[in-house]
């Protein structure tokens, strides 16, 4: 466990964790009711990063997730391979630019899946229904 601890908290997986921390606030905002969940939405432009028409805020909660678990995962090997300094921290770096690439190419495979499930039509309203007797 503390191995995990030490790579959660180190070169490159801090920044990532970092990132976890604010994604995981911003949720709980969202289940608190303080916040919405396509709040970022107006502010980006959604089809220019190819998200497929999720909200904003989901994808990159998922961008954010799965970087965070490539690093991580990425970190506990350069530890766990007995590297001089030199060639762990090239491997520190060689994974700062690699957990993110691999995670935005993840996340937009991921985010195509999960369209069908955030339309962008509104459905009809429950007044249509109310009027059934």
């Amino acid at each position: 466990m503390g191995e995990y601890l030490s790579a959660a908290v180190g070169f490159p997986t801090m920044l990532f964790s970092a990132a976890l921390v604010v994604v995981l606030g911003f949720w709980l905002l969202v289940l608190s009711g303080v916040a919405e969940r396509r709040a970022f939405d107006s502010d980006v432009d959604a089809e220019a990063l190819r998200l497929g028409g999720v909200p904003v805020a989901v994808s990159a909660s998922v961008f954010v997730v799965i970087g965070w678990a490539l690093s991580l995962s990425g970190s506990v090997l350069v530890h766990r391979v007995d590297q001089p300094g030199a060639a762990a921290s090239l491997l520190s770096v060689l994974l700062l630019f690699l957990a993110p690439f691999v995670s935005w190419h993840a996340t937009r495979r991921l985010v195509r899946r999960l369209a069908k499930f955030f339309p962008e039509e509104p459905g009809p309203p429950r007044g249509d229904f109310a009027d059934l007797t």
